[in-house]
C-alpha cells in the first residue's frame, strides 16, 4: 500500500475550499482534530492528504466508513 503525496494546508484549502474558507480556520481545524486523515505536524506547517476532508467531532464516524473512505 503507497502512501499517499502529501500537500501543504494552504494548497489543500484552495483546493478544497478556493476562497471560501480562512486558513486560521483551517489551522484551528488541524489543532483540533476536525480533519480526517489526520495532518501532519512538520516544525510549523501542516501536511494533508490530498482527498482528507473536514469531520465534525460531534457526528460519530463508523468503522466501516473510515475504511471505505467515506468520513464526513
Amino acid at each position: 500500500m503507497t502512501t499517499p503525496k502529501l500537500i501543504t494546508l494552504e494548497a489543500w484549502v484552495v483546493q478544497t475550499y478556493g476562497d471560501a474558507l480562512n486558513i486560521e480556520t483551517a489551522r484551528r481545524w488541524c489543532r483540533q482534530g476536525r480533519i480526517y486523515p489526520a495532518p501532519q505536524k512538520h516544525g510549523r506547517s501542516y501536511f494533508l492528504a490530498p482527498d482528507a476532508r473536514y469531520t465534525d467531532p460531534h457526528v460519530p464516524v463508523r468503522l466501516v466508513d473510515r475504511l471505505h473512505g467515506k468520513a464526513a
